[in-house]
């Protein structure tokens, strides 16, 4: 697995339904909803103006099997992230894979203090993957759109 900034083309191509490069062959079930991978683009490109890499492609040999995101920059050195793997590339690793190298990439990036997340309280499988990433607990919320969520955060 190999985490790969992601660019406005890359995008692009998705959005096109075409895989993001040549070498990369898109999974068997949607990386995204259809309505959900334009805002990640926008999201990608408004992040951007503020921190970058702002997204990657999470790549499994030669597939695409999943995207991440900072989401948002919540404070200097303090970066939301989101990500989710492809319904069919799921049960694998890809995302702990993914949540594990970009925890690695970010200690080794002085502009990078911590890195937060939110999870559903019903979404188990995805606090697990931030458990084995290093993220520790540290409340929880609840927000208007998505319900109850849980605050995890690693320090970098």
């Amino acid at each position: 697995m190999r985490l790969v900034p992601a660019t406005q083309t890359h995008f692009a191509r998705l959005l096109d339904g075409q895989p993001p490069e040549p070498e990369v062959a898109l999974p068997d079930t949607p990386v995204a909803e259809p309505e959900v991978l334009p805002m990640l683009a926008g999201l990608a490109e408004a992040v951007s103006a503020l921190f970058t890499p702002s997204a990657w492609l999470i790549v499994a040999g030669d597939e695409l099997v999943g995207l991440m995101s900072v989401t948002s920059v919540l404070e200097e050195g303090r970066l939301q992230i989101g990500y989710g793997v492809a319904p069919g590339s799921q049960g694998r690793g890809h995302a702990s894979a993914a949540v594990a190298a970009l925890v690695d990439w970010a200690q080794s990036d002085d502009r990078v203090k911590a890195l937060y997340a939110e999870t559903r309280t019903d979404n188990i499988a995805s606090q697990r993957v931030l458990e084995r990433g290093g993220f520790a607990r540290t409340g929880e919320r609840l927000d208007e759109e998505d319900g109850a969520l849980f605050c995890w955060q690693v320090d970098c």
